[in-house]
């Protein structure tokens, strides 16, 4: 029986996951020091080569979806991220979220970073206004001077 190793889960229950002076006792934000001495289009390709995926039902490689963003075109570039679990009975973004969301804001700047983003989006179910309170005051501590980011939830577009 092959033995799973947690990735994203491996420091939630370290009383303080969720900050980001836990995220960095772990690790947290070397990634980002690596990506950004890279070029985008280097980054880019590290994700296609790595083979990650989307963790929605389709699971679409993510280097291969960035690499669809056109590049030079002198127009803004928007990085925007569904955290929402609409499918049935699915539970694997509200906890980590509300467990480590810096792991979120880092791909987020990595991911921005990647094709030129200067503004970032996520979408948070209006439901879980603990998860959006938690994301949106660990993003503003670290995201705000790199990029724009917003939180927002359907009640909002209403």
């Amino acid at each position: 029986m092959t033995k799973l190793t947690p990735v994203l889960s491996a420091f939630w229950d370290q009383k303080d996951s969720f900050t980001i002076e836990g995220y960095k006792r772990n690790g947290g934000y070397k990634a980002i020091e690596k990506a950004l001495s890279m070029a985008p289009d280097d980054v880019i390709k590290v994700v296609k080569d790595s083979g990650l995926r989307g963790r929605g039902g389709a699971g679409f490689p993510t280097g291969m979806k960035w690499g669809f963003i056109p590049q030079g075109d002198n127009k803004e570039h928007y990085f925007v991220v569904n955290a929402d679990e609409s499918e049935p009975g699915t539970c694997k973004d509200m906890p980590m979220l509300l467990a480590n969301p810096h792991v979120l804001v880092e791909g987020i700047i990595i991911g921005s970073y990647a094709i030129r983003a200067n503004h970032a989006f996520i979408y948070i179910r209006g439901e879980v206004t603990h998860i959006i309170r938690r994301v949106n005051k660990q993003s503003k501590m670290h995201i705000r001077p790199v990029i724009s980011v917003r939180t927002f939830s359907v009640k909002d577009l209403i």
